[in-house]
């Protein structure tokens, strides 16, 4: 392992086989990868000291490992020096779990740390394996994350990551030790999920169907991206009252369909698209921007000075937001730059001046008989889930161009941050329904699983056998553990693009294929007449 640095985890890794120079196309620079392979490792050596000392896990332990990997998901960290903070705290968690360990100085297996490049050197199917039970926690960690900061936690789920660290450190396990765990990445995400939805419907209350506007009003206002809900609010109650308004970008645009965050009346809408379009977007923006999680990019020197971090979110030269989340720097900023003297109009990608959030699984599941009746009359004809990840990869546009070209007696759901190629179509209503549901963010993803769950229970068959096609985009970790779990519950022929995952081997997808039919997606016109015959 020459390279400067090894990093295939994203779908645009340089040429769909990993990152190798001097810094990634992410823009994450070579030093930062090997502290994040170092802070890996020490997570790994952490988890190996827990085997025989889990009595010495507190709540404190689990927040850490969930907060390292967390930080190691593409586009939330780019800052060495908070990286490297990380690093510290783990080693010394690991040396308080094996007290008198160290003393030895002999490397017992049980707590020394693990070189990421043994992996990356690895034989290409364990690689692949070992990728696919790394990256998955990374994405689950990202939702206990959301879900603990409510206040809301899962002992099944906070002891799998240290089982899943062990088994990617480990130096001996094959094919036969290895793909349960994958498997079990999905059914632990599962219920990581469920978790997540029950910390922000209880917190908030459930999501209801909500018109958003594209325009942003004259005076002094700040963007809010990412996707912690928790920020949002604390931000919401902070800027009451101060003639500010707030707009959503992003992920965090499903928040205006949550009753305790809509009833705050500065609230006003959501300000551009989709996550990689903020360098185009943020340019000049006569306002600051508040990152709460990823998708961060490298904030140009243009809008540098307005932009603020808070959570695991770090870069370099950035004020940051701490645990006490006194927004004050923001707020500030917001009074100074003062925003637009005049209303502007914005569009979505397609050019609409207001989209639609809030279609959760209670919304859609309280008018279950109008779909189901539907269904049965062939009003809907067919059901498309579109949704995952976006990114700035050329071929994008298959999604957009897909959902334009679905019969009229279809209806779109759609999830995470790929419906901005779409979700400002105006497609029509079926039976008083839009044809287009937003079904809220890739952390909303359990409401698509429980609204396909009931509708098989509806018509007693399975999912598979539902007139239900999923066609998703993939872009980062979080993608990789729902996919995951959407094979634990035996889900098959999903369509994947723009590429397949650079990490799997060629016999690693060999099996998803033969036990999933897991398939590319071609163009819109192949895959629409495969799917509808």
């Amino acid at each position: 392992m020459a390279n400067q640095m090894f990093c295939f985890q994203c779908e645009q890794t340089a040429g769909c086989k990993g990152c190798t120079g001097a810094a990634g196309v992410c823009g994450k620079k070579a030093d930062t990868a090997k502290l994040q392979d170092q802070l890996t490792g020490a997570l790994i050596g952490l988890a190996r000291s827990t085997e025989s000392n889990r009595h010495l896990v507190t709540e404190a332990t689990n927040l850490l490992v969930i907060e390292g990997l967390f930080t190691t998901l593409t586009n939330v960290n780019f800052n060495n020096e908070t990286i490297q903070i990380l690093i510290e705290r783990v080693e010394a968690e690991k040396q308080r779990v094996v007290q008198g360990c160290f003393e030895c100085g002999a490397p017992g297996g049980r707590n020394d740390d693990y070189d990421m490049e043994e992996l990356w050197g690895s034989d290409e199917d364990i690689r692949s394996l070992k990728s696919l039970i790394l990256f998955g926690i990374r994405g689950l960690a990202a939702y206990a994350y959301h879900a603990q900061v409510l206040g809301y936690w899962d002992a099944d789920v906070n002891r799998f990551f240290y089982k899943a660290l062990f088994a990617v450190g480990t130096k001996d396990w094959g094919m036969s030790e290895l793909l349960p765990i994958v498997m079990e990445v999905g059914e632990i995400n599962l219920k990581c999920m469920a978790l997540l939805d029950k910390a922000n419907t209880e917190t908030y209350g459930d999501p209801v169907p909500t018109e958003v506007s594209l325009t942003v009003e004259k005076g002094p206002f700040i963007v809010i991206t990412g996707h912690d809900l928790y920020d949002l609010g604390r931000l919401l109650e902070q800027t009451k009252d101060k003639g500010i308004n707030i707009y959503t970008h992003g992920e965090m645009l499903p928040a205006h369909a949550y009753p305790e965050l809509k009833k705050y009346a500065h609230l006003k809408g959501n300000f551009g698209t989709a996550w990689h379009n903020q360098q185009k977007e943020f340019a000049d923006l006569p306002a600051p921007v508040l990152f709460t999680t990823n998708c961060l990019m490298p904030p140009k020197d243009s809008y540098a000075d307005r932009v603020f971090t808070t959570e695991v979110v770090s870069y370099p030269g950035m004020v940051h937001i701490g645990e006490d989340k006194d927004f004050t720097p923001v707020i500030e900023k917001a009074l100074a730059l003062g925003g637009y003297s005049s209303d502007m109009k914005f569009t979505g990608s397609n050019g609409g001046e207001k989209v639609m959030t809030g279609f959760a699984h209670n919304a859609v599941l309280s008018v279950a008989d109008t779909v189901v009746d539907a269904v049965k009359s062939g009003a809907i004809r067919h059901f498309f889930l579109v949704g995952g990840c976006d990114g700035a990869k050329t071929g994008r546009n298959y999604y957009t161009e897909f959902v334009k070209q679905t019969p009229s007696d279809s209806v779109i759901l759609t999830l995470a941050c790929g419906k901005y190629r779409f979700n400002d179509l105006d497609l029509g209503t079926i039976g008083g329904l839009p044809r287009i549901m937003d079904m809220g963010q890739c952390n909303d993803a359990y409401s698509a699983i429980k609204v396909a769950i009931a509708l098989a229970e509806a018509f007693g068959c399975g999912v598979n056998d539902l007139p239900l096609s999923m066609v998703l985009s993939w872009y980062e970790q979080k993608a990789v553990c729902i996919l995951l779990t959407l094979f634990h519950l035996g889900i098959k022929k999903i369509l994947l693009g723009p590429s397949l995952p650079a990490f799997l081997s060629p016999n690693v997808l060999n099996y998803l294929v033969e036990n999933y039919h897991i398939a590319p997606i071609t163009t819109p016109e192949e895959d629409l007449k495969k799917i509808l015959g």
